[in-house]
């Protein structure tokens, strides 16, 4: 390796090497998260009831009865692992599928719900969120 180093050192100034490893590690980095999801209030559009599809509000009035629900997983803890919505404490949100016409497995939409009485909507399986207005 000393040799490899030797030959780069004498090909490009130091400068030039730092500034490479540098822009390395910058595109290495994960996607960063804005600071205010880092505190725990990102901000999170709101969607109406009535802008959602037709499949989420049903599922929602399945949630205020408690059920059945048509999926195994319906209910289970939702872990918030890409930090999308407000940090809170493990099983503070559980996650509700929302039924995809024509789609045979569970699909990509969801409802989570907060143990505060609030609802968030995903169609893209968690990539963003829109808080439900009731």
């Amino acid at each position: 390796m000393a040799w490899l180093r030797k030959r780069i050192a004498r090909r490009f100034p130091a400068f030039v090497v730092l500034a490479a490893l540098a822009v390395g590690a910058l595109l290495a980095q994960p996607a960063a998260i804005p600071a205010s999801a880092r505190n725990g209030d990102p901000a999170i559009p709101y969607v109406a009831l009535a802008d959602l599809p037709a499949q989420a509000r049903t599922t929602l009035r399945l949630i205020e009865r408690g059920g059945p629900f048509p999926y195994a997983r319906d209910g289970v803890v939702f872990h918030n692992y890409e930090r999308r919505l407000p940090r809170r404490p493990r099983g503070y949100y559980h996650e509700y599928t929302v039924k995809t016409p024509g789609v045979r497995a569970r699909g990509a939409r969801r409802i989570i719900t907060g143990a505060n009485g609030e609802y968030y909507y995903t169609g893209d399986h968690y990539r963003s969120f829109r808080r439900i207005r009731q």
